[in-house]
């Protein structure tokens, strides 16, 4: 009788534990703090906001049932705003016996996390890598598809290691090293000098957000190494031959272990060693990002008058390569149909083109990005569809509409307004059909959706002087540092004591156990994507089953590379948006 009352005691309190969801990172003083409680019972007690050092309550806020949609296993969830809190401190919610995380309002929170960003695109470059401390890939690559025979040495080593693979691509490559670049740009007061073009500790006199982008632009220099070249992808999927650390790669692409892998120049037609051919039809994808990093590189880099003219001509030689060949070029794949399919380009030439008359001064450009901006409009924009291919319409945040904004009249300006604010209007309507009113799909990659959407809200702002989405670019931003179903940072080692990404699916864990902080995982899937890719097996149970759905899946799980493997772009994507709340 005890056994079956202890066990009945013990199901009820499991039905009614309350879980709390924040951001961890914190709270600005001044922004709207709004967490998330959900349990499989209604909420009967109060809710409290605890300061932590006193254990004295400082607010009872407002409990609001959300009706809108749940998330699953638990049918009642609530919205516990405290916003008018804005007193300096560390704090917890309550309610009953049940706690959330301790988590500080305060005033410099964000302060340190590009440093760690940087620090996880230091750890994904090929050639010297600074955070192991070794040379790799020295003998990348043979040419495919190029213009001189077939397996002809050509040099392109250096750049990074796409995510926990170590493949290159300048579909990745090019956005990261442009977005950098940008970024540095709109926040030049925002990052520190705290090691020295290698990664290696020491100051430079040169910002660690420019040094890692120069890292970029060197490599794409060496993928653009004539007016009419350009070599899009460095290895392919027979990459995929286990975890191995990247001075020692065991992968055998036809000249033994650690040895020569493929360079493929993109040529706008269907490629593939296999039988997975990509759809390829032109190259103006990577010619508009790569112009607009050149472009940007030439204004930006202050530190070498060559280096900026290098970067100047290329801009302008890349860019007339894309109109000459107009289409997109994609990711290539040999032992399995999964590759990058990019399908859009006009606003990769709209950008390409608005930062090459910023550059020069010369009308034409500004005549190309005007008539790219009215085609790509809307459709190019992963924010207005329910759903999409792997990368398909990539880059994820148009910065071509941004940069052209302050070039044109006002009602063109309105125009681009228009294409922000559809894709914002939207995402918010899907955001308000869950209880956490995030507002992405959740497709391969979601998270890189969400930092997209963070800048895209960020960018609509500086572009209009509104501020009327400032609160749904608050609580997308919440979603990535812990405001979501599990409870967890998107961000390895973010916050350092908090729940974060740690069995993340890369080499360096799988054989080091090496954490290195700063990396954001893909996130999210929809459980109908998760369960019918190839290859994935969780190594240990599952720590988030309570708060799984049939619907939408995370595993912070070493075995789970659609969910919880680092991505150098998205990295790169997030730097915006982290740089925003410095």
């Amino acid at each position: 009788m005890r056994l079956f009352l202890f066990i009945l005691l013990t199901s009820f309190y499991l039905q009614a534990q309350t879980h709390f969801r924040i951001n961890q990172v914190g709270y600005l003083q001044n922004e709207n703090k709004v967490a998330v409680a959900f349990s499989k019972v209604p909420l009967t007690q109060k809710v409290y906001l605890v300061d932590a050092q006193t254990d004295k309550t400082v607010l009872t806020p407002k409990i609001k049932a959300v009706t809108n949609g749940n998330w699953g296993t638990f049918d009642y969830y609530y919205e516990l705003d405290f916003s008018k809190i804005q007193k300096i401190g560390n704090y917890y919610l309550k309610s009953g016996d049940d706690k959330s995380t301790i988590f500080p309002i305060g005033t410099k929170l964000y302060a340190g996390i590009p440093d760690l960003l940087l620090r996880f695109m230091r750890q994904q470059r090929c050639g010297y890598n600074p955070e192991l401390d070794v040379y790799c890939h020295q003998k990348d690559g043979y040419s495919f598809y190029g213009p001189m025979k077939d397996t002809t040495f050509v040099d392109v080593s250096g750049g990074w290691h796409d995510a926990g693979d170590q493949l290159k691509y300048l579909i990745t490559s090019s956005y990261a090293t442009a977005h950098m670049l940008k970024t540095y740009e709109l926040y030049p007061n925002k990052f520190e000098d705290k090691v020295d073009a290698l990664g290696k500790p020491g100051a430079n006199g040169i910002p660690d957000i420019l040094d890692e982008a120069k890292w970029g632009l060197d490599w794409l220099l060496k993928v653009h190494p004539d007016p009419k070249s350009l070599v899009h992808q460095i290895a392919d999927d027979r990459d995929h031959a286990g975890y191995k650390m990247p001075d020692n790669d065991n992968s055998d692409y036809g000249w033994g272990a650690n040895s020569y892998r493929p360079a493929y120049f993109a040529t706008g037609e269907p490629q593939g060693l296999g039988k997975f051919m990509s759809s390829a039809t032109g190259v103006s994808n990577l010619a508009g990002r790569c112009a607009a990093a050149f472009a940007l590189g030439a204004k930006l880099w202050k530190y070498d008058a060559e280096f900026a003219a290098r970067c100047a001509e290329a801009a302008k030689t890349v860019y007339a390569l894309g109109k000459e060949k107009p289409g997109y070029q994609q990711g290539n794949s040999v032992k399995a149909p999964y590759r990058y399919n990019e399908s859009t380009w006009y606003d990769d030439m709209e950008w390409g083109a608005a930062e090459l008359y910023r550059l020069t001064g010369d009308k034409s450009y500004l005549d190309d990005a005007k008539e790219f901006a009215l085609k790509s409009n809307t459709e190019d924009s992963w924010t207005v569809k329910d759903t999409t291919d792997h990368y398909r319409l990539y880059p994820f945040l148009n910065f071509g509409h941004f940069v052209l904004h302050e070039l044109v009249d006002k009602d063109f300006q309105k125009k681009l307004e228009s294409y922000y604010e559809e894709g914002i209007r939207y995402t918010l309507n899907r955001a308000n059909r869950n209880p956490f009113k995030v507002g992405v799909p959740f497709l391969w990659c979601s998270n890189n959706f969400l930092s997209s959407l963070a800048g895209q809200l960020i960018l609509f702002e500086k572009m209009t002087g509104s501020k009327k989405y400032n609160e749904y670019l608050l609580l997308q931003r919440d979603w990535l540092l812990g405001r979501n179903p599990w409870g967890t940072s998107m961000y390895s080692g973010i916050p350092e004591n908090g729940e974060f990404p740690r069995e993340v699916h890369t080499s360096l864990y799988a054989l080091k156990k090496l954490e290195v902080p700063g990396g954001l995982v893909d996130g999210p899937v929809y459980a109908s994507i998760y369960n019918n890719l190839i290859g994935i097996h969780l190594l240990h149970p599952d720590e988030f089953a309570e708060f799984q759905n049939n619907h939408v899946v995370y595993h912070d799980d070493l075995g789970d590379y659609s969910t919880n493997e680092p991505t150098m772009d998205g990295t790169a994507g997030s730097l915006l948006m982290m740089a925003h709340f410095l």
